[in-house]
Parts: structure tokens; sequence; C-alpha cells
């Protein structure tokens, strides 16, 4: 057989082979399975309070044990990490601090998965509503609602009106950036409980009344997030029933969220480790990942 023969059937043959080789591993060779996955969002996402520390960006105060990461080192994903504390919708396209990028830059027609939380920062949802409320809280000593009887409807005025067109567009800047990625929005893991907690006054100082009223807000903003990323094309990933149970008011092992006061974290109102993890493995199990 002349030499040029030989090596045709010897590469026809290792073709086949390798054909033969796919087909039971499901027609993908693992090599190429790995997903290209880029984080995107606020502190939830950074997890910032939680140790340790990603010290290539100490602005974002992001954690290197950040849902993100538990998700990337479960599916062996590759990672690009671009959450960063304090994120609002608006730090999507342009940069939030010098020499930070805007998050969506990491973004790219190869991107397989993009993760999210966003929107609590946004007209100062969060802050605003328990800085509010617990200064009220400490004025009355707990009693009635005074943070709602001072602020009614405005906290969930300003969703509608500026952090749903808001969340609306960077979701639509996300898909024109990553056109082939699977999106998935999160909504926030709950940080009160649905009814005071008196013990719970120490740890976060909203006045009875008004512990409904602030899981309003947050209930409000989470259905929010569902619909922009519906109208977008995102998969949300919704914490309302497993995160129940799980609130800053829980005794620590039990809470993902830590409190405003006498918590275990560097930064307060945040998920913890534990919560974190969990965030993770809810994601995963909505987005159907092993």
């Amino acid at each position: 057989m002349p030499k040029h023969a030989f090596r045709n059937v010897m590469a026809t043959s290792f073709a086949l082979v390798g054909t033969f080789a796919l087909s039971l591993t499901g027609g993908t060779a693992h090599a190429s399975t790995s997903l290209d996955y880029v984080a995107l969002g606020d502190s939830y996402s950074a997890g910032s309070g939680v140790l340790p520390v990603d010290l290539t960006n100490l602005l974002c105060l992001r954690s290197t044990a950040n849902y993100p990461h538990v998700i990337a080192a479960r599916t062996d994903a590759r990672l690009k990490d671009v959450t960063c504390g304090a994120a609002q919708t608006k730090d999507f396209t342009e940069s939030q601090y010098p020499g930070v990028p805007p998050q969506t830059n990491a973004l790219g027609a190869d991107t397989d998965l993009v993760t999210l939380t966003i929107g609590g920062n946004d007209n100062g949802t969060f802050i605003n509503a328990l800085t509010a409320c617990g200064t009220a809280g400490v004025l009355s000593g707990g009693k009635g609602s005074p943070c709602k009887d001072k602020y009614g409807t405005s906290f969930t005025d300003q969703i509608d009106a500026n952090t749903y067109p808001a969340l609306k567009a960077a979701l639509r800047t996300v898909r024109a950036k990553a056109p082939n990625a699977r999106v998935a929005v999160l909504g926030y893991p709950w940080i009160t409980p649905a009814e005071a907690d008196p013990s719970c006054f120490a740890k976060l100082p909203v006045a009875a009344g008004d512990v409904p009223y602030v899981r309003g807000i947050q209930a409000h903003l989470n259905a929010v997030v569902e619909r922009a990323g519906e109208e977008t094309g995102a998969t949300y990933v919704d914490f309302s029933q497993v995160s129940e149970g799980h609130d800053a008011c829980k005794p620590g092992g039990t809470r993902w969220i830590e409190p405003l006061l006498f918590g275990s974290s560097l930064v307060p109102v945040h998920p913890n480790a534990l919560g974190e993890r969990r965030m993770a493995e809810h994601t995963m199990s909505v987005l159907g990942l092993s």
C-alpha cells in the first residue's frame, strides 16, 4: 500500500474511533463541555463580607467564596467574576470605580452562562429602607409602624418608576452582549421574617408593624426583578420559598443573611457563607446544572 494511502486509512480510523468515543460521552468531548461563565451583579453576588476576600479588586469587596465561585467549582465552569459590591444597574454599562470596567464588558458571543443579582441598590432601596425603618424603630421603641406611616408607598413607587425600566435595559444589554448565553437573574433571599420577632429587635431594630412593611418592599422588588427577567428572556431564580426561615433574625448556622447588629459578617444585612452556598445550590437546581 502506498504511504499516502496508508496515512489516509489511519486518519480515517482515528476519526472513527474518536466519533465512537464521543458517542459514549453523549456526543461531546469532556474537554469542551466546560461552561464559559460570567458572574455579574451587586454585593449579594459578590459575597461582600464573606471571607476570603478577592485581593484582585478590593474596591468591589468581592469574595472568593461567593455563589458564583461555588457554582464554578461544582460545575468545572470557567468563571469570569466581575461582581462588585454596591453595584447598580447603571454599572453594567458604566465604570463603577476608577479602573473597574463596565460589568457587561466581560460578556461575549462565547459566554455560555450569566448569573446576577441587581436592582437592590438602585434608588438606594435596601439601604434607605433599612436605615429609615431602623431609625424609626429605635425612636418608637419597636412599637407601631412608624416607617410605613411616614413613607407609605414611596419605596415601591420608586421601584416601579425607576428600577423596573433600568432592570429591563440592563438585561437587554446582557442579552445583546452575550446572545448565546443562558441568563439567570436571581431574586434576593428574605432579609426579615414575615412577622415581627421580639427577640430580634436588638439585631434588626425595625418596629413590629414595620417588619411586614420592609418585607413587602423586598417582595415588590423581587417581583419586579422576576418580571424584567421574563420580559427579556432570562431565567428567574426565586428564593421566596427556599429562604423562608433563614432570614436575619434566625440564629447563626440557620440564617443566610446577617443582621444589622451583632452579626458575624463584616458587611451587615448581606448573605453569609452559608447563604452564598445555598444561593449557589438553588441556582444550580433551577438551571439543571450538576
